[in-house]
């Protein structure tokens, strides 16, 4: 699916002329009369759309170096990028809170006509949860229930406190099932226009991406809410007509780009004028060790030797460039590839997991973890032959849920930000390790627990900030206690 940005771009032309209005005097006010009122709801959902997978999707070494993917192999990573600023990181942390203002605008313009808007506004209410997820497990604490909330003359909050992590993913948990109730009681009959680059208005795959990071959220809490975690999960997977899941790679959700300036593909963008980055020796060692077929389309082989050589994160030396793998074709070298926000495989992956921890999810862990390891060759254009091979050999299902991690952490490439996720969730892939080159020394023995708080934050709700910073434990910014969800022993 390819989704003409162009398109949104004309229409967002009229956001430019709603705010440089022309003016000849402070008293008088030019209006153009053929300037809408308010802002189209498909333009702001194509704003805030694009701008998040702008920010996630244009992650490579961060978020893939703390997965255990990707490595700098020039200008060597030693972590001094976690020290708290408003770039990188404070970046995707003012598109959190960006997007949800932007969809609230969005809820706020169709209010009145909201039973002629349902699927719109059914959609902006699930990316609003999407991003609150993404927050929450990228920060910790953050500011939830207070957020968004300025105007102190109407009784709103500018200095908003932090919410514990278990609050806020036990509101978006409510809040999702509430909009997948809606949406199973009916679809609305407005479209959602142009501005839907992630499903092109299929209103189905829309309910199909809610129901799944349902699924994906009560995974994640499986460790420490196992009741809510085993109700979610048997609620969703007990009634698949109700709450349908993706579960094929047509359905896959993946922003797909224009190709051509600035909508290029945000990694083949970078590739355009740098050479920086490189396949971790993690990924490749685990690659060769299981006789993967997938090391063919993930990495492409040096060109010193033409085989696959990966490199350690933050080494001491540069390497000669031409023993190091880099990112594979199907990832780094479309112009108009695309940013994964969820696969089907990953369903399968979950399924096969909850079947292990007793869950009844419909099917047998052994035949999810199969049907998972095949849904990701085929994303990766690995043909049948090759699958079965695999699952016939070192890929064969041993009936432990360290295979289940070790092959969706695979199945994960460039979907960086979930296989973090993973890793603090599981320990997986168990060969992980902090940068050699780590500007903390051997403080900590574990790649970032967190993103560090932006340096906005510091400055302007400092007293709320410093709260929830002693009520986590933080230590240099990204460490001290884990995540609510991440309960791995031994790591610092």
């Amino acid at each position: 699916m390819k989704i003409n940005i162009f398109k949104w771009l004309g229409l967002s032309l009229i956001t430019t002329t709603l705010i440089t209005g022309c003016t000849k005097t402070f008293d008088e006010i030019n209006t153009d009369p053929d300037a809408l009122s308010t802002v189209p709801a498909t333009n702001i959902l194509a704003d805030v759309l694009r701008t998040t997978t702008t920010q996630q999707g244009g992650d490579i070494d961060g978020y893939g170096t703390f997965a255990g993917y990707i490595v700098k192999i020039q200008y060597l990573d030693d972590l001094s990028g976690l020290i708290p600023s408003n770039n990188t990181y404070g970046n995707r942390w003012n598109n959190c809170y960006w997007g949800n203002k932007q969809l609230n605008t969005l809820l706020e313009n169709t209010e009145s006509s909201a039973d002629g808007n349902k699927n719109i506004r059914r959609v902006a209410k699930i990316w609003k949860n999407y991003l609150w997820l993404y927050a929450v497990d990228s920060w910790g604490d953050i500011p939830y229930s207070e957020a968004l909330k300025g105007e102190p003359e109407k009784g709103g909050v500018l200095l908003s406190k932090y919410d514990a992590q278990k609050d806020i993913y036990t509101d978006v948990l409510a809040n999702m099932k509430t909009i997948a109730d809606e949406m199973a009681a009916g679809v609305g009959t407005d479209k959602i226009g142009v501005g839907d680059f992630l499903f092109n208005g299929d209103v189905t795959k829309w309910q199909k991406f809610c129901n799944s990071i349902r699924l994906r959220a009560a995974m994640r809490i499986s460790g420490v809410a196992s009741a809510l975690a085993k109700q979610t999960i048997e609620e969703i997977c007990g009634n698949p007509t109700k709450y349908p899941l993706i579960e094929a790679n047509a359905d896959n959700a993946y922003f797909v780009w224009q190709g051509s300036s600035p909508y290029f593909e945000p990694w083949y963008d970078n590739k355009r004028t740098r050479d920086d980055h490189g396949i971790s020796d993690i990924l490749i060692n685990r690659l060769l060790d299981t006789e993967d077929p997938r090391i063919a389309t993930i990495a492409k082989p040096a060109t010193k030797d033409n085989l696959y050589h990966g490199f350690q994160n933050g080494a001491a030396t540069q390497p000669q460039l031409n023993t190091v793998s880099r990112i594979g074709a199907l990832y780094r070298d479309n112009p108009s590839g695309f940013t994964p926000y969820y696969s089907a495989c990953e369903t399968f992956f979950m399924k096969a997991e909850a079947a292990m921890l007793g869950y009844n999810v419909g099917i047998s862990a052994a035949d999810a973890y199969d049907k998972a390891v095949k849904l990701s060759m085929a994303a990766n254009g690995i043909s049948t032959d090759q699958a079965n091979t695999y699952l016939a050999g070192k890929g064969k299902w041993n009936n432990t849920k360290s295979q289940i991690w070790w092959e969706q952490w695979v199945a994960l490439f460039k979907e960086n930000h979930e296989a973090w996720c993973l890793y603090r969730r599981t320990g997986v892939p168990t060969t992980n390790y902090v940068s050699l080159r780590s500007i903390y020394g051997s403080t900590h023995n574990d790649q970032p627990f967190r993103l560090p708080y932006p340096q906005n934050q510091y400055l302007y709700n400092k007293e709320k900030l410093d709260l929830a910073i002693a009520a986590q434990g933080i230590v240099d910014y990204c460490w001290g206690k884990q995540l609510w969800w991440d309960t791995r022993t031994g790591v610092k």
